[in-house]
């Protein structure tokens, strides 16, 4: 017999994803999309572009998401403490049970919240280089024979412009560079856009421009690409952002602000009507002066030639000076260099003779020389009749100890040797000693 315990059904047992899927579920079926406000803690941006924080008043905090594609919208990342508030949907996180808020957008308390705060981040450091300065503004030209514009291709803006300078100055040549004028991106492509058309229309002024919208849809005029683009322009640039209460980045660095981009057009260039009647009056005052002109130069012709006597004789008397007092000098110079070469002349034959003196009495004296040279000469003692005796090895016999009984010696003669042999010899007793 079966008892009531056992015939209770097994009970279902949920698994936690289960639990947490129903729960999300839960939550997202039973509220609706919602605004919520608190302080901003933890804001992180991960590298995937998700910005998590958490959301808090003085009593409670809650878990949030911005996903990457809202976050882009975001002018800069709030401040932890910042005040702000949030739209979106409440929901569970099923991989850690977590309840969370994910938020679709997100705003700052107080005056246009982030947008006001990034305009005014960018607008100080601007500021500090001298960007916005007026002085650094440079004038427009007068005359533009081409015209660059940098806007969106398929907007009102472009239309306008087009229609203004055509009915203004239709002469003008115009450069359209087309790029996005709002959404992410957008002023990466305006900024190249403005560097474009400068390298390859080389125009004599650009207009950056685009029509009104709201403080996000004009937000790509507020960041610093474009503000940089238009500050290394290398011509003037005008700036025509929305309407005539908006105020952009782009206006601030400009060489000049349009309320519109129509009124950007027509400050670029004159007015044909304006130019025609200016160009009216002015015909008379080019006549007189023309006739002036003629005047002047009739007179000049008349008077010319006395003139140019008058300015050709002040010319040549300084020069004919100059040529007087050359000529004296250069004869004072050749006088001098005759009187010179005469010295040197008379110097010259001076000379001559002495060396010749000298030369004469160089001979004379060479030749007494020449004759005791002559006297001291062994050779003229021998030619006088003196022999002189040599042993075998050329040495001079000088006495009769020299001289051994039976050894060979030779007679050295005026014109020869005559070989001869010791018999004896004796000596002389004449009062000289032998050395």
């Amino acid at each position: 017999m079966t008892s009531e315990v056992d015939a209770r059904p097994e009970p279902r047992v949920w698994r936690v994803s289960q639990v947490n899927r129903a729960v999300r579920r839960l939550l997202e079926g039973q509220l609706e999309s919602l605004w919520i406000s608190g302080e901003i803690a933890n804001w992180k941006r991960a590298a995937s572009g998700h910005c998590y924080f958490t959301l808090k008043d003085d009593t409670a905090q809650i878990r949030a998401v911005l996903f990457r594609a809202d976050a882009a919208r975001l002018p800069i990342d709030p401040q932890d403490g910042m005040e702000v508030r949030l739209f979106g949907n409440l929901t569970l996180y099923e991989a850690r049970g977590e309840y969370q808020f994910t938020a679709r957008s997100l705003e700052a308390e107080g005056d246009e919240g982030l947008w006001r705060k990034a305009f005014d981040q960018l607008k100080s450091r601007l500021d500090a280089e001298g960007l916005t300065a007026t002085d650094r503004k440079r004038p427009l030209p007068r005359f533009p024979r081409t015209i660059g514009v940098v806007t969106s291709t398929s907007g009102a803006a472009l239309r306008d412009i087009l229609s203004v300078l055509r009915r203004r100055a239709p002469w003008v040549r115009v450069m359209v560079a087309g790029t996005r004028v709002q959404g992410e991106g957008a002023a990466l492509e305006i900024a190249e856009a403005v560097r474009r058309v400068t390298e390859w229309a080389a125009p004599d002024v650009v207009i950056v421009g685009r029509g009104g919208g709201s403080i996000e849809d004009l937000w790509a005029f507020n960041e610093e690409p474009v503000a940089r683009a238009v500050v290394a322009s290398p011509v003037p640039v005008v700036s025509g952002v929305g309407h005539e209460t908006d105020v952009t980045i782009s206006d601030l660095v400009a060489d000049l602000r349009a309320p519109t981009p129509s009124a950007a057009a027509e400050a670029v260039v004159p007015d044909a009507d304006v130019l025609r009647d200016t160009l009216r009056a002015f015909l008379p005052r080019m006549g007189r002066g023309v006739r002036a002109g003629l005047e002047r130069r009739e007179r000049a012709v008349v008077t010319g030639p006395d003139r140019l006597a008058r300015s050709i004789q002040r010319r040549l008397a300084p020069i004919e000076i100059r040529l007087d007092g050359a000529r004296d000098r250069a004869t004072r110079g050749i006088h001098r260099l005759l009187d010179a070469r005469a010295r040197r002349a008379d110097v010259s034959d001076r000379l001559l003779r002495a060396v010749r003196a000298r030369i004469d009495r160089g001979g004379r004296e060479l030749a007494a020389a020449a004759g005791r040279l002559e006297a001291l000469s062994p050779l003229a003692v021998l030619r006088r009749g003196y022999a002189v005796p040599l042993d075998p090895s050329g040495t001079l016999l000088r006495s009769t100890s020299d001289f051994l009984p039976g050894s060979a010696f030779e007679l050295r003669v005026a014109d020869g040797v005559v070989e001869a042999e010791t018999r004896t010899t004796r000596s002389i007793d004449d009062g000289i000693q032998p050395e």
